[in-house]
């Protein structure tokens, strides 16, 4: 069972206020980073809330049909101390995955807007394959997201990651299976609308 985990804690400084408060010309980037987890494969989505929290609680609460108990068993915690880097916001939600029965985690970030179901899915597939592994996408052959993590490697990932450095640390000292996809996605963190 695969869980899509999306990161949507940071205050967005660049971009002048939360990237999970972000629409664009396609919507919310927030439900539509859930959609995408969900519509790739993952069996259920845990989304990491931080900066403005209730107002991103209330775009989830609202926007996913049904409420988030039928889409796929939606849920989302608040990290604590979100503000001090990434690292905690991945903590809280490893040990909020940690509670479920869930073999792998879909790491993704919710500032990640091109990336498609068909990403995700290529990672499902892989893990199918490889099962509790390491995967991650690449576009044009650079590492980016979203990445898989089996579950066996959730803990020295949480020991990793340390201030504003997520799971890259772990990463870069154990097997991981890169999966091209810039042929659907160009994986670019988006800082600005403009």
């Amino acid at each position: 069972m695969i869980r899509g985990l999306l990161l949507a804690a940071g205050a967005g400084t660049r971009m002048g206020k939360p990237k999970a408060l972000v629409y664009d010309d396609r919507g919310s980037w927030l439900l539509r980073s859930v959609q995408v987890l969900i519509d790739g494969g993952c069996d259920g989505v845990t989304v990491v809330l931080g900066a403005r929290a209730d107002e991103a609680e209330r775009i989830l609460a609202d926007g996913l049909p049904g409420g988030p108990s039928e889409i796929a068993q939606v849920d989302w915690v608040v990290a604590p101390d979100w503000q001090l880097g990434i690292s905690l916001s991945l903590h809280a939600g490893l040990t909020a995955l940690g509670e479920t029965r869930a073999t792998a985690a879909m790491l993704h970030l919710v500032d990640l807007p091109d990336v498609t179901a068909e990403v995700v899915g290529r990672l499902v597939a892989i893990e199918g394959d490889h099962p509790g592994g390491l995967a991650r996408a690449t576009y044009d052959g650079k590492p980016g997201h979203p990445v898989l993590i089996g579950r066996d490697h959730w803990a020295g990932v949480f020991a990793d990651a340390i201030g504003d450095q997520g799971a890259r640390g772990y990463l870069r000292t154990h097997r991981v299976i890169d999966v091209e996809c810039g042929d659907l996605a160009t994986g670019a963190d988006v800082d600005s609308l403009h």
